[in-house]
């Protein structure tokens, strides 16, 4: 694989004051298609994900709960590490920023700004919120209850006053708008790539970057009373993991990132802070940063105090995994909110995999172990329909990729699930069953060509839902070195003669117990 193309993706590293819940199994998940996807189709993939444990909140939170700020963050860090097990996250580094490999990466990225005149001393006096972690100008502010002063986000803000150093952001307007001209696809969806436009064209101020109010934070270098602004620490975090501040090997190998993936509330600083460190540093921005939408439960805005945060542990227990990420990838267009509701799962697992997905592989595959002796059938000359059938399949890959190269994952699995319904249609238009007796040789030309077709559908949902795939797959009879998709080919079609197992079923139907119906 040395000389492969090669794909550098990321999930923000989620913060270690949160529990993990559905929003950050969405954003890791959707990097783990697009990881699974690439290195399918021959690239060589750095899957990044990880946990940001530094900062007030952090501090104050640990103070709350009698433990170190050390010892909170190994808690929690390791909470979205084991969430990552579960949902079979094939990311290839994990990283946290209390590693000494970050702290070095940090403090040179730092060095390399002052030393270019980016950064210097000042003096901070204006509105932040612990909460968001986050300065907040005056005009930026919402009016809460008693006419307590809030942050757009609702969360509280204070007036902090305190000596900080100032990254000199208000300098980077023209470059940041020529950043995004020069790439329009840099940032994605298009909404929000209008609304970092019109935040970056309204000004831009300078940046306070240090604190020394608190402690929990990576020293400034050459003057320790200082700690780094958590978020010039965490989104260091992209270029620590390869091998900053070395900028050959790794490094050169791997930046700019191809896909920085995010939730559409930290936005601002991955499309407008991101990129002036890095330029302000003599570093190339990201080649894209996508934010996509937010989840609500059963249409009820997600919150801690409603008590309606979802646990994605407690989903894939309940439905099982490859379900819970079909549905999280189906159900909205990636990029919008989207909802939550059991109804909806329900709906994606027996319409969609039992009834669609599931019944045509259990329909073909049983009818071959009955009547083909439990292998691949020979076939004879195409048809018409044949021919269509069997292009419908081998035109998925590059739809497929189309799609999820601009992250629209709902599209990807539409377009397979046209195939998918097509199949159907294919099945009970040609009723091989009546085949049999009338016209075996034509029934096994059928039967060929819908193998075909499922082992087609079964390679291109690897990535969507691999323990799936892969027992479907093993039905078919391929082997572990035959399901990348270079192999999807007319040359590498089935081979008539090859033995097949007992087919299973894949996609059991839900079943309703008569609390959940009720």
């Amino acid at each position: 694989m040395d000389g492969a193309r090669t794909f550098y993706v990321t999930t923000p590293i989620y913060y270690v004051n949160d529990k993990p819940h559905i929003g950050h199994a969405y954003t890791t998940l959707a990097c783990d298609v697009l990881a699974r996807f690439k290195r399918l189709d021959g690239f060589a993939v750095k899957f990044l994900t990880g946990t940001d444990e530094h900062g007030q909140k952090v501090e104050k939170s640990a103070e709350a709960a009698g433990l170190t700020p050390q010892a909170l963050a190994d808690m929690n860090s390791a909470n979205f590490r084991e969430l990552a097990q579960r949902l079979e996250i094939s990311n290839d580094d994990f990283i946290r920023t209390t590693e000494p490999r970050h702290i070095a990466a940090c403090q040179a990225l730092w060095q390399r700004l002052v030393d270019n005149g980016a950064i210097t001393l000042g003096h901070y006096e204006g509105w932040y919120s612990v909460r968001d972690e986050a300065f907040y100008a005056e005009d930026e502010l919402i009016a809460g209850p008693q006419g307590q002063k809030l942050a757009p986000t609702g969360a509280p803000v204070e007036w902090v006053k305190e000596p900080s150093y100032f990254f000199h952001l208000s300098q980077w307007q023209e470059k940041l708008l020529a950043y995004y001209e020069a790439s329009p696809d840099c940032i994605a969806p298009q909404s929000r790539r209008n609304e970092v436009l019109s935040f970056v064209k309204g000004g831009l101020q300078d940046l306070s970057v240090s604190r020394t109010s608190f402690t929990w934070g990576i020293p400034v270098p050459n003057d320790p009373k200082h700690v780094m602004y958590v978020w010039l620490d965490a989104l260091a975090n992209y270029i620590t993991a390869i091998g900053y501040p070395e900028t050959g090997g790794e490094y050169a190998r791997w930046w700019p990132a191809d896909l920085h993936m995010v939730g559409k509330d930290i936005l601002r600083f991955h499309t407008v802070y991101w990129p002036a460190f890095l330029m302000a540093a003599g570093l190339e921005p990201p080649r894209r940063v996508f934010a996509h939408g937010w989840w609500t439960n059963e249409g009820q805005k997600i919150s801690k105090s409603v008590g309606n945060v979802i646990d994605p542990v407690m989903l894939i227990e309940r439905y099982g995994l490859d379900q819970v990420r079909y549905f999280l990838m189906r159900e909205v267009p990636f990029g919008n909110d989207g909802d939550y509701s059991h109804r909806a799962m329900v709906g994606r697992m027996n319409s969609e995999l039992a009834n669609d997905f599931g019944n045509l592989a259990q329909r073909v595959l049983s009818m071959i172990g009955k009547n083909c002796g439990a292998q691949v059938p020979q076939h004879g000359e195409w048809t018409a329909e044949d021919r269509e059938m069997l292009g419908a399949a081998h035109g998925l890959l590059e739809t497929v990729r189309g799609a999820l190269d601009r992250q629209l994952f709902h599209e990807a699995l539409e377009a397979m699930w046209v195939v998918v319904r097509a199949a159907n249609g294919y099945v009970d238009r040609q009723a091989p069953w009546g085949l049999k007796k009338t016209d075996p040789a034509r029934m096994g030309t059928v039967l060929w060509v819908l193998a075909e077709t499922t082992r087609h559908l079964a390679m291109l949902a690897q990535p969507f839902m691999p323990g799936s795939a892969a027992r479907l797959l093993d039905q078919l009879s391929i082997p572990e070195g035959e399901r990348s998709f270079v192999f999807l080919t007319p040359k590498h079609a089935l081979k008539p003669g090859v033995a097949l197992p007992a087919p299973q079923g894949v996609f059991p139907r839900f079943i309703e117990t008569e609390a959940e119906a009720g």
